[in-house]
């Protein structure tokens, strides 16, 4: 993507990211070497869908930002809410894409012309498994993050992914409802719509716009679900005793509970009031990964998947 264009692009969103305080210190820092990164692709497509990404997400965190403050606490004990992201959720959800950028600029070199058209063949393969690579990145982690920033606003309360008989406290890992679902949808429908204004297709490619943009929204849908079962099944929800509301860490870090906790029954021993971390108990899940390392893992196996679908789609 061509600098003069780039540079004053992101110096805007960094600076709105600092106003509104969307971002840490570290987080700006990691934004910037990230955007910096995406720009270095000949196509202008992969900075964009980072752009698009970084504005749907905030966006979606600032939607009726003090009803969800309510639904949650914070590990600290306020009240809960997304705060500014850090540089490590900043990374977690584009480490894949930025390190596609830095494979094209290895075997390509910086700046250069982007493929006149997608689907050319075996002489541009590599280029369209990288492209294809960082939009499937971007569809499922915008999913992701529109179905948990929107999802939790649901008037029905969550199922548990693996156990859709049993509702849990909103906030769950793994919690899923159908507005969540939808919104997920249409995060992915949104990076794909945005594709498409990018990518021509060669008359040679069995790919055109349309199974695209349904492989892109799928990705992006699976994204979401597949972000749900893995903190279903690797992650910890941790509910405060007290209020049975779910307890989030610092930047998606884990929560730190009482060993003792889950073993305890409310009515053992004399009456005492809980404090900190004996107030809380692991309601599902395991302590395996934190939710930063959930949604890299997440969006690691859909950009893979990606690749792998979109080649045997264009075969």
């Amino acid at each position: 993507m061509r600098p003069m264009i780039a540079i004053p692009i992101a110096l805007t969103i960094l600076a709105r990211a600092y106003l509104r305080r969307s971002l840490t210190p570290l987080g700006l820092l990691a934004a910037a070497v990230t955007a910096t990164i995406h720009a270095l692709h000949p196509s202008a497509l992969p900075f964009t869908l980072l752009l698009v990404f970084f504005v749907l997400g905030t966006s979606a965190t600032k939607v009726k930002h003090e009803v969800k403050a309510t639904l949650t606490l914070s590990s600290s004990g306020s009240s809960g809410g997304e705060g500014p992201r850090t540089s490590i959720q900043v990374l977690a959800n584009s480490a894949c894409a930025s390190i596609l950028c830095v494979v094209h600029v290895w075997f390509y070199g910086v700046g250069g012309t982007p493929a006149v058209c997608y689907g050319a063949g075996k002489n541009d393969a590599l280029r369209d498994v990288l492209l294809l690579g960082i939009i499937a990145n971007y569809a499922a982690v915008t999913a992701d993050t529109l179905s948990s920033e929107l999802g939790i606003l649901s008037k029905s309360q969550p199922v548990l992914i693996t156990n859709p008989f049993r509702s849990v406290p909103k906030g769950t890992n793994g919690g899923v409802t159908l507005a969540g679902l939808l919104a997920g949808a249409g995060g992915g429908a949104a990076i794909a719509a945005t594709s498409l204004l990018f990518l021509t297709f060669c008359a040679s490619s069995t790919l055109n716009a349309a199974s695209t943009f349904l492989l892109l929204t799928a990705l992006g849908t699976a994204g979401t679900l597949l972000d749900s079962l893995l903190g279903a099944l690797l992650q910890a929800s941790v509910v405060d005793r007290r209020t049975g509301k779910i307890v989030e860490g610092p930047g998606g870090l884990k929560v730190l509970t009482n060993p003792r906790t889950k073993f305890q029954k409310q009515s053992d021993g004399p009456a005492r009031r809980l404090s900190g971390e004996e107030s809380r108990l692991i309601n599902s899940g395991t302590d395996i990964l934190d939710n930063n390392q959930i949604n890299f893992l997440m969006a690691s196996i859909i950009t893979i998947s990606g690749i792998v679908g979109g080649n045997l789609l264009s075969r």
